[in-house]
């Protein structure tokens, strides 16, 4: 095994590398709409050419939705399991483009060249990283870097209705000792990371019911209940004045952050007033005795996502109306349980209906938080790598946002993730004139190339 050669060999392919992510980048794998249907398994075909190239036993396999692509290759004792998605958000609204999402380009920026395109960033630019680092592995070495799967899903950006009953198929055939993400990004735009906490996601719908009609508040004001009341009133109680959340049993599962978690947190200088400047803020709004980076990372929220009823349109109509509506979503930590909680919250709103009213609910889903054990040792293995091609200490960090995968992994594989992603703050994912730093693309190639040394 020689990295230095492996390294050499990433930098002279660059620009072939570039040209078969450019490939990838033109297909409109948009996996939320049955118009590119065929355009989704196109992608799959496409990616099990390019693994059937390196010498990968590859497949497109069929699901109700689009086709997984499952690839198994190389040997050793270290088995891993990568995983990536290949499809991507919608373009709307194409007016804000400035040019075609897919004819992608490489274009000079005031802060470096870029790769544009719908996907270049989310997840397209980052797989190929992966693949370009065993590409360039097996050219200099003759064969794989360890024993591989991958997994490529095409209904991430869709809220993956195949991925579960697929893991539980062939939860065998899939599970590895470890798994590797590149779904994510870097810290700041110098500062590698390793994404060791994500936060789960539940969400709840409700609607009170109160009287059979709207009513007029003339007549009836003061006499009939105004179920918006009662759902502001409900709702207003979520949090005291501190920011802590009130609902009971709420922080049942939250744990406390590791101590050397903590320290690494603060060694990264987070900026929270700049953060908030950013979106024309400037306060933190959480539980005040938790620090911003706490705040998004690795502490619980509720929200109240929306909130409707009554007249809402032009002018004005004294109504009292007969329903109110609220959408409602927690964050969710450690071993919080996203089932025990919709429980409890509902019996919180339930018992303090006033006579007269009902509710009704409808949930959104949920799932758990992802929580990583660090104590394996290819976390070290991996963070040293990282340290070692971008020149400045990798962290362990956290993610405000979920990634359901690293958790159903962990339920129906029972294996951690490595979470560890090449993007930056303004790629512009799910927005238009979505890119990829080049970059970040060359230095995720050969930062993967270190890892799988490493771990190998």
């Amino acid at each position: 095994m020689s990295l230095d050669a492996v390294l050499a060999r990433i930098d002279a392919d660059l620009p072939q590398s570039l040209d078969r992510l450019l490939d990838l980048l033109r297909i409109p794998s948009i996996s939320t709409d049955p118009a590119f249907k065929p355009d989704c398994a196109r992608a799959a075909d496409w990616l099990v050419a390019e693994l059937q190239d390196l010498g990968f036993d590859a497949s497109a396999r069929a699901t109700p939705g689009h086709p997984m692509v499952v690839a198994h290759g190389g040997s050793g004792d270290k088995h891993l399991l990568f995983y990536g998605h290949y499809d991507v958000q919608p373009v709307d609204p194409l007016s804000l483009w400035d040019r075609d999402p897919f004819d992608p380009e490489i274009q000079d920026t005031a802060k470096g060249r870029v790769i544009r395109a719908r996907g270049a960033s989310d997840d397209k630019g980052q797989l190929m990283t992966f693949l370009e680092a065993c590409r360039a592995w097996k050219a200099v070495n003759g064969s794989l870097p360890a024993k591989l799967t991958i997994f490529f899903e095409g209904e991430e950006e869709s809220g993956s209705p195949s991925l579960i009953p697929f893991l539980q198929d062939n939860a065998a055939e899939l599970r590895a000792d470890i798994a590797l993400i590149c779904d994510t990004g870097l810290f700041a735009d110098t500062a590698p990371a390793i994404v060791t906490m994500l936060r789960g996601l539940l969400g709840e719908e409700m609607t009170i019911h109160a009287a059979n009609k709207d009513l007029h508040s003339g007549m009836y004001g003061g006499a009939a209940q105004n179920p918006i009341r009662v759902l502001t009133r409900i709702l207003g109680k979520m949090h005291d004045d501190q920011g802590h959340i009130t609902i009971p049993h709420f922080y049942d599962g939250v744990t406390e952050l590791p101590d050397a978690i903590r320290q690494q947190w603060q060694s990264l200088a987070f900026d929270h007033a700049a953060f908030l400047a950013g979106v024309g803020l400037s306060v933190p709004a959480g539980e005040q005795d938790r620090t911003p980076l706490e705040m998004i990372w690795s502490r619980p929220t509720a929200e109240i996502n929306g909130i409707w009823g009554g007249y809402t349109g032009d002018g004005f109509k004294t109504v009292l109306p007969a329903e109110a509506h609220a959408k409602v979503s927690f964050r969710l930590v450690g071993d919080q349980d996203p089932d025990a909680l919709r429980k409890h919250f509902r019996a919180w709103v339930e018992a303090q209906l006033p006579a007269d009213c009902r509710i009704e609910w409808k949930d959104h889903g949920n799932s758990p938080a992802g929580v990583m054990a660090i104590d394996d040792p290819a976390f070290e293995m991996a963070r040293a790598g990282l340290t070692e091609e971008w020149g400045r200490a990798a962290a362990y960090v956290g993610c405000g946002g979920s990634i359901p995968i690293a958790g159903y992994f962990k339920t129906y594989l029972g294996m951690d993730a490595l979470l560890m992603g090449f993007g930056r703050d303004d790629d512009q994912i799910h927005s238009p004139n979505e890119k990829y730093d080049l970059e970040c693309f060359h230095k995720g190639i050969r930062s993967w190339a270190r890892i799988l040394a490493k771990l190998s």
